[in-house]
């Protein structure tokens, strides 16, 4: 007896015709194929140049939304940022109820306040503080506590060659370079429109990191010279 298993007509018809050369991705796969084939086409270049528009306006948000380099110019924050230094400024860092804090390196837009240009400054106080220079021992004192300032200021410098006495007004800011001596800040437009304060709806982002030149290559920490700064009026928070 023959006991060799022979084909029968179901098992000779489960296969389908033509799935020799049947088309292994999906519907979707060959859809978004032709999706990208379309959008390439009548570009010059093709794929690589849609690569290059997609990775174009990858930047193009990120620069707008999250973080924005910006080239120190002058030598206001000196030592700590020298003239040419690249940082990135991180435009999210005061979104979603945060705030600037004091030691914080901010830049801003001054129209209107300081000059038709950005501004890179160290914030001193915030609303409600009261900032006074200088105590007998030629100190910044931030709501009655002295600050140290040692650790950023411009060696030579002093704190301020001008006094001031001011108390910040509720959303606004009081910004001093960490090069005194060379730097134009709140101390030189008190009698300015907005008395030398910055809106806070006017800083652009937080300076967080020197990015460049490579030599430079480091993050911008908030100094513990403020740590100890009480709230202003004892208020808490």
């Amino acid at each position: 007896m023959d006991t060799e298993a022979q084909p029968t007509e179901r098992d000779r018809s489960s296969r389908p015709r033509g799935s020799e050369n049947s088309d292994p991705r999906g519907p979707e796969d060959r859809s978004r194929f032709a999706l990208v084939s379309r959008i390439t086409d009548p570009l010059p270049g093709g794929r690589i140049t849609l690569t290059l528009l997609v990775c174009l306006l990858f930047l193009l948000v990120l620069n707008a939304f999250v973080v924005q380099p910006f080239q120190i110019p002058s030598g206001s924050m000196e030592s700590g940022l020298r003239i040419g230094d690249r940082v990135l400024v991180n435009k999210l860092a005061y979104r979603f109820g945060a705030e600037p804090r004091r030691g914080d390196v901010v830049v801003f837009d001054g129209t209107g306040y300081f000059g038709d240009a950005d501004y890179v400054k160290r914030v001193v106080g915030v609303g409600g503080d009261h900032v006074v220079c200088c105590d007998k021992e030629g100190r910044v004192r931030v709501n009655g506590r002295p600050v140290d300032e040692s650790t950023f200021l411009y060696p030579g410098d002093s704190p301020s060659t001008v006094p001031f006495d001011i108390r910040v007004p509720g959303g606004t800011l009081f910004v001093l370079g960490d090069h005194r001596s060379d730097s134009s800040d709140s101390r030189d437009h008190l009698g300015s429109p907005g008395g030398g304060m910055i809106p806070v709806g006017e800083v652009i982002g937080r300076a967080d990191w020197i990015v460049w030149p490579s030599a430079h290559w480091t993050r911008l920490e908030r100094p513990g010279a403020y740590a100890r700064v009480p709230a202003p009026d004892g208020a808490h928070g």
